[in-house]
């Protein structure tokens, strides 16, 4: 008999639903850093009554935190969980996001709901790249995948 087969159900998620929490490299030393996008408070609106988010860098390595509000001062350091392919770029907001990316590469067989049910024809991992869907590149994505996470879980 054959195995059974991985399944993975989309939950749904979209990828502002990562875009809160985000693992980055720090500007200061290099090293991996996290950094946070607050909502609008009355406190964060400017002159003109406009509201900007508060986004917070904060790296242990170095000591650096650097809180900023303000139109200009949304910038947000390069990704920690990036690396290239041979088929192209794979990233992840933060470890949770690698996991979605993971438990659906590796998968066997996908499964959704129809679009109807939550209202969003275009999830997260249905706007996957048609390189990082195929069963044929599995392997080199997982490896890819378990490299980026390693990285963050012992840092180097």
């Amino acid at each position: 008999m054959s195995p059974t087969p991985v399944r993975f159900y989309d939950p749904g998620d979209t990828l502002s639903q990562f875009s809160a929490s985000v693992l980055v490299r720090c500007p200061r030393c290099e090293r991996i850093a996290h950094f946070e996008r607050r909502p609008c408070s009355a406190a964060d609106a400017d002159a003109d009554g406009r509201r900007y988010p508060q986004t917070r860098v904060i790296c242990r390595s170095c000591g650096l935190c650097r809180i900023s509000t303000g139109p200009s001062r949304c910038y947000r350091p390069p990704l920690w969980l990036q690396t290239e392919t041979r088929h192209g770029q794979l990233w992840a907001y933060n470890l949770r996001h690698l996991d979605l990316i993971r438990r659906f590469v590796a998968a066997d067989l996908r499964e959704r709901a129809p679009w109807d049910d939550h209202g969003r024809k275009m999830t997260l991992v249905a706007r996957l790249p048609a390189w990082g869907k195929s069963a044929k590149n599995r392997d080199e994505i997982l490896r890819t995948v378990d490299r980026l996470r390693a990285s963050v879980i012992a840092p180097g």
